[in-house]
């Protein structure tokens, strides 16, 4: 069971998250939180596995939440749930230690499938703002490499595929692959490129294309 607090300043939306994640069997609802103050102190009440956290709340806003939660050690994953998808917000989640960003218009399944995959260890994005993250690295210097690497023609399929945003899920589909392959085939890609997540990868996957 993956133990989630919820964190919003909107009662509504708490309900709302609480009987979606309440209706799949391997997710839980340990605790909610209306601020950041709440949020840090259900951390340590509750210990969640991960927290899903607002950005824009009242007195201590998600940012600095994130930052106080993610800076302890075996401290719970923090995936953001905004409704705004600008870089004014984007990027300093991510300073602060956020392992996902997603915006309040995704689908309720993607919305469960993220949480596991940050479980899994993905740095996770809504589509949008992935593909504009790795348009601004690659317009950028950055020190992905870009080494020429040799690659299987299916590992080359999936990268390709990482480029364009596409989730786990949807590589699998495209491919007609089991997603446990998929993730074999990233965990290669990985340590062929030397890139140590998944935006690094599709920026390495954009640049390989040029």
């Amino acid at each position: 069971m993956i133990r989630v607090l919820l964190v919003d300043d909107q009662r509504l939306v708490r309900a709302g998250l609480r009987m979606l994640v309440e209706a799949t069997p391997d997710l839980v609802v340990v605790g909610e939180a209306a601020d950041g103050v709440g949020a840090v102190r259900a951390v340590a009440q509750c210990a969640p596995d991960l927290v899903v956290m607002d950005l824009r709340m009242p007195g201590m806003d998600g940012v600095e939440a994130t930052r106080c939660i993610a800076g302890v050690g075996d401290g719970p994953k923090v995936l953001v749930l905004t409704t705004f998808d600008d870089d004014e917000h984007l990027y300093p989640a991510l300073a602060a230690g956020a392992s996902g960003y997603l915006v309040k218009d995704t689908e309720p399944e993607a919305l469960l499938s993220a949480i596991r995959r940050v479980m899994g260890g993905e740095l996770l994005f809504s589509p949008s703002l992935l593909r504009r993250l790795v348009q601004r690295a690659v317009e950028t210097p950055a020190e992905t490499p870009t080494a020429a690497v040799d690659l299987t023609p299916r590992e080359a399929d999936v990268l390709d595929l990482v480029g364009e945003g596409l989730s786990n899920g949807e590589i699998a589909a495209r491919l007609h692959l089991g997603v446990t392959t998929v993730k074999k085939h990233l965990v290669a890609l990985m340590d062929k490129t030397g890139c140590d997540n998944r935006v690094r990868l599709a920026v390495f996957a954009v640049r390989r294309t040029r």
